[in-house]
């Protein structure tokens, strides 16, 4: 790559081309006109959107000029093997061309500015952006979901949109350069977890943003089902993850978008999100975007959750913007049936058959000074359940009972008190007078909450 003359866009200006690259990993190749070739670097995060980053580019063979309009899927096995689409063509200006540091200025209608590929000390190149950058705001590396609060829906649908609640686990997506990251509600990294996931960054590309939404398995009627996402949470073990991820699959239901384009929506209004977050045209096998229904009843699109077996209803005002960890009212969640997190504060034995294992779970609410206690769970537990929460309660045994007041001697029996650091969830019928929970069946453990996190959902 020799030195040679800086040209300027116009009619004869050279052409450059970026082409999407579904190959063993996704990235995207960067080919300018130089010489009767295409100069090519393959990067695998795109274009940096401003210039405190640099992204890895991997200087590859020329390609003929021909090659700038190819579009298809090159055959597995051979070299480079996948689909390629054009993601953007046009125009380039160099500014100064060497055989250690490319300048250039891009022309296109989605790759615009100044850029310069440099050659690192190692050998490798780098692309920086030396123009002005695309992003308004920084991209958040750590976001808390905002919170509903469980109410009643409201009479007026106005200045409100309705949502189905997806029966789940909350997950912020962070997507930059076709790659995602994913992030629970108690600020852990689940991406390992759930490698169906990576299918929303091959989808968005090079578009960098940051989704709110509900990781859900759905059951053979359809329908999400909780106890099946039990086998997929915190999966540490890539090739277990995908192993379960075979025999029990994952979706992601997006139904918000918080940042876009490089600027962040936090402060804009639900209506405005969700424009943004409708232009993504997020489907696929394994994401979707929940509907939003607008200037209708909540309580016909309740009925309708009932008589489908879904979660509940969630109404969100249309003129609202998100507030990050803090649960509002601007956001009211109603329920089909009861459920209610509890902290486990200790356990009883079973009898009979099951004598020498897990009998009930003693079930609180955090309080000032301790757990509160809201009763016992001893049903809807599987056997391979019971094993399985006996083991990660046997490092958590204590002495000392985490109930404020003291049980009465009726429901401590024979109890073995354990910290209070695992968070369940159970179904239940009603509050009793004494606030206890009557009916309650077991539906599992709650990985992506801590015990602070822990309110009563819906009293009396």
């Amino acid at each position: 790559m020799g030195r040679r003359p800086a040209a300027r866009a116009g009619s004869g200006s050279p052409k450059f081309v970026i082409q999407e690259h579904h190959a063993r990993s996704l990235h995207w190749d960067l080919r300018l006109e130089r010489g009767g070739v295409l100069v090519s670097w393959a990067l695998p995060k795109g274009l940096p959107e401003s210039p405190e980053q640099n992204h890895l580019a991997v200087h590859t063979e020329d390609h003929p000029l021909e090659y700038a309009s190819f579009e298809g899927e090159i055959p597995r096995g051979e070299y480079g093997g996948g689909q390629t689409t054009i993601w953007d063509k046009g125009h380039y200006d160099v500014e100064k061309w060497t055989d250690t540091e490319v300048k250039f200025i891009l022309h296109g209608s989605r790759a615009t500015g100044g850029f310069v590929l440099f050659r690192t000390k190692d050998r490798n190149w780098m692309i920086h952006r030396h123009g002005p950058s695309t992003r308004t705001d920084p991209m958040p590396t750590s976001l808390k979901p905002m919170l509903a609060t469980a109410g009643v829906l409201p009479d007026d649908s106005t200045p409100w949109a309705f949502e189905i609640k997806w029966d789940g686990v909350r997950a912020i997506l962070f997507v930059e350069g076709g790659r995602v990251r994913a992030q629970s509600r108690n600020d852990l990294d689940v991406t390992t977890a759930f490698p169906e996931l990576a299918d929303i960054g091959k989808f968005l590309g090079m578009t960098t943003c940051v989704l709110d939404g509900e990781i859900v398995a759905l059951g053979e009627d359809g329908r999400p089902s909780f106890a099946r996402l039990q086998h997929r949470m915190h999966v540490a073990n890539q090739r277990e993850a995908h192993r379960r991820a075979a025999s029990d699959p994952i979706t992601f239901v997006a139904f918000d978008v918080l940042y876009l384009h490089g600027r962040s929506l936090l402060s804009a209004t639900y209506d405005e999100r969700r424009a943004m977050l409708e232009s993504l045209h997020l489907s696929g096998q394994t994401f979707i975007t929940t509907d939003s229904f607008r200037d209708v009843s909540g309580q016909d699109i309740l009925a309708a959750a009932v008589q489908n077996g879904l979660e509940g209803v969630v109404a969100k005002r249309r003129d609202s913007a998100y507030r990050p960890g803090r649960r509002q009212s601007d956001w009211v969640k109603v329920k089909s049936f009861r459920t209610q997190e509890a902290v486990i504060g200790g356990w009883t034995e079973g009898r009979g058959e099951r004598a020498g294992s897990l009998g009930a779970l003693l079930l609180g609410i955090p309080a000032d000074d301790g757990l509160r206690y809201i009763g016992k769970v001893g049903t809807g537990f599987s056997e391979s359940a019971r094993l399985s929460l006996l083991e990660e309660l046997a490092p958590l045994a204590t002495s000392t009972s985490p109930f404020v007041p003291p049980l009465r001697a009726a429901d401590a029996g024979k109890a073995r008190f354990v910290s209070p650091e695992l968070v369940g969830e159970v179904e239940f019928g009603e509050w009793t007078a004494a606030g206890r929970l009557r009916h309650p069946t077991w539906r599992g453990l709650r990985r992506d909450k801590a015990p602070h996190d822990v309110v009563v959902e819906s009293p009396g």
